[in-house]
């Protein structure tokens, strides 16, 4: 007696069919490169209407590298140059950015924290995986943010690496606010930014940035572990064409950790 096998095909579906995950908000949407964004790849398609219908919390910056972009509660804020946030239309369009549908798993709860550092080294100590995705929130009062947004730029671009000594940085003191925060596994070098990125937006979303520092004392990181990745690259022969093969880490090294003087 024999029997008959199913048709290899059927047998692939049922194995993607199991391996599905079990709920369905556990994405990271992002749009084009960290890289990309580095070698001055400045101008995306992807509208704001767009991005926020593929999650709700987020982070990344507006065409010509104008200021900063923080997504919030289903809101995109345009955060310019001297730290004005302002709602950012649907039609504005982005060259980067990172979003998810926050949905907390976990909550730590940090102490005093006197710098950015610090806190950034609570928090991994605290994640469940070095090898996952994180969207971090937290919400309270803080008693220094600080925090910088490059002007828009004209063309021919230059590589943000040089951009970045034209940042305009701001010092927050005992403001309430948000910090909306991405962590990223070492395995995304020069697709994203490794380790943690984190913007921020005061409690009436009218000032905000890219921090570079932040102190408090005694607030709750509220964690969503993500367990998707679903990236999509720009298209264009702008992105066609960027060099994406040199090692840019020493470049986003200073962009993220070394921010220049106030001009």
């Amino acid at each position: 007696m024999t029997t008959r096998r199913a048709p290899f095909f059927l047998s692939l579906f049922i194995v993607f069919l199991f391996a599905l995950p079990a709920r369905a908000g556990d994405q990271v949407y992002q749009y084009s490169t960290i890289d990309a964004l580095l070698a001055g790849l400045y101008d995306g398609h992807l509208t704001m209407d767009k991005l926020v219908a593929q999650g709700g919390f987020g982070l990344g910056t507006l065409n010509t590298l104008d200021g900063e972009l923080v997504v919030l509660d289903g809101v995109p804020y345009h955060v310019k140059a001297g730290g004005k946030a302002t709602v950012a239309p649907g039609t504005a369009r982005t060259p980067f950015a990172v979003v998810a549908d926050f949905d907390e798993d976990t909550i730590l709860k940090l102490d005093s924290v006197q710098n950015l550092e610090a806190m950034n080294k609570a928090l991994e100590e605290g994640l469940p995986s070095r090898n996952a995705f994180y969207a971090i929130r937290l919400d309270g009062r803080f008693s220094l943010v600080k925090a910088r947004a490059i002007p828009g730029q004209k063309k021919p671009y230059r590589p943000l690496a040089e951009l970045v000594k034209r940042q305009v940085i701001v010092k927050f003191t005992n403001v309430e606010g948000t910090l909306v925060g991405f962590w990223s596994p070492a395995f995304v070098k020069g697709v994203n930014v490794p380790g943690f990125h984190w913007h921020f937006l005061t409690k009436d979303r009218t000032r905000g940035g890219h921090v570079l520092d932040c102190a408090f004392k005694g607030l709750v990181a509220r964690v969503d572990e993500l367990r998707q990745l679903k990236l999509v690259l720009p298209q264009g022969k702008e992105f066609d064409a960027v060099d994406l093969v040199p090692d840019r880490g020493a470049e986003l090294d200073a962009v993220e950790k070394n921010p220049a003087k106030k001009q």
